[in-house]
């Protein structure tokens, strides 16, 4: 197995809707705003290679929508999808599994593109299956209204006009020990319905793609949820029984949201759980 990491491009978003009803006195020490209110955002995915795969987690947001859209997410640095997948020597056309964490626009937006006379869209990835999750999928195309304007028709229903959406199967518990993409899956619902979070076993570590479970490292402190989480008493949940199993199993996490960290791990203190080591993709893979 090899795996790259795939900067598919950096946005803002505000801090406050970030961190939900923690202080900014509190959140601005590790993720500081600028003087709109904003923080620093990646859209960090993972490509993973694995005998005839390559299966890549979250798409980022893409680049089909309006300026006026993009005009609220502040776009910076030089990262894109594709200059990503050139830096290790691959090109979309190769990707054979696109599998996405959920269904909102920065996480799955890069699957779709505008066709070629832009009178309608397609996939981006044309050989590849799309993978969600049953659940989550009929959440997000009957959205509620909540979180409509993070579920466009747009990036969803040309997946399944396509005839290349897939659903991943799910057993009675939270947790998939080997899904149809052979890694494991832990099924989360606090921040959206049926979100799922992966755990890759890579050289006698396990990788988790963290999503928006654990966004930055400024989020590991367990009451700093998320505005954006439909049911936030249940991210604490969810967010208490994960971050201890990341302290037990020494779980390594990469971080999908960090614009300046890319992995970490955690450790027990008295305070709770809290950030141990920082590491470079490069530094884990070692």
């Amino acid at each position: 197995m090899k795996l790259y990491p795939i900067e598919a491009g950096n946005f803002k978003l505000d801090g406050g809707a970030m961190f939900g009803v923690v202080p900014k006195s509190l959140w601005n020490r590790t993720n500081p705003a600028d003087a709109n209110n904003m923080i620093d955002i990646a859209a960090r995915c993972l490509l993973v290679e694995e005998g005839d795969r390559l299966i890549l987690i979250d798409t980022g947001m893409g680049n089909k929508q309006s300026d006026k859209f993009f005009g609220y997410y502040y776009r910076w640095g030089d990262h894109s999808l594709d200059n990503s997948l050139k830096k290790y020597g691959f090109h979309r056309d190769d990707i054979t599994d696109v599998f996405l964490t959920h269904l909102h626009f920065d996480h799955c937006g890069g699957s779709i593109q505008w066709n070629k006379d832009r009178t309608g869209y397609e996939p981006a990835f044309k050989n590849a299956t799309f993978w969600t999750n049953e659940d989550h999928w009929n959440w997000a195309i009957h959205p509620n209204e909540r979180e409509k304007a993070s579920f466009l028709s747009e990036n969803l229903l040309p997946m399944q006009e396509s005839g290349q959406l897939q659903f991943v199967s799910r057993n009675n518990g939270p947790y998939v020990s080997k899904s149809e993409l052979d890694f494991g899956v832990l099924f989360v619902d606090g921040h959206t319905e049926k979100q799922m979070i992966p755990h890759i076993d890579y050289n006698g570590k396990t990788l988790v793609f963290a999503a928006d479970l654990l966004p930055t490292v400024g989020h590991i402190p367990l009451p700093y949820v998320m505005g954006y989480d439909t049911r936030p008493l249940l991210t604490l949940k969810e967010k208490a029984l994960f971050l201890d199993n990341a302290v037990k199993n020494n779980y390594y996490l990469f971080l999908e949201h960090d614009a300046h960290n890319q992995v970490c791990t955690l450790q027990e203190t008295e305070k709770g759980v809290r950030l141990k080591e920082i590491y470079t993709f490069a530094q884990f893979l070692e």
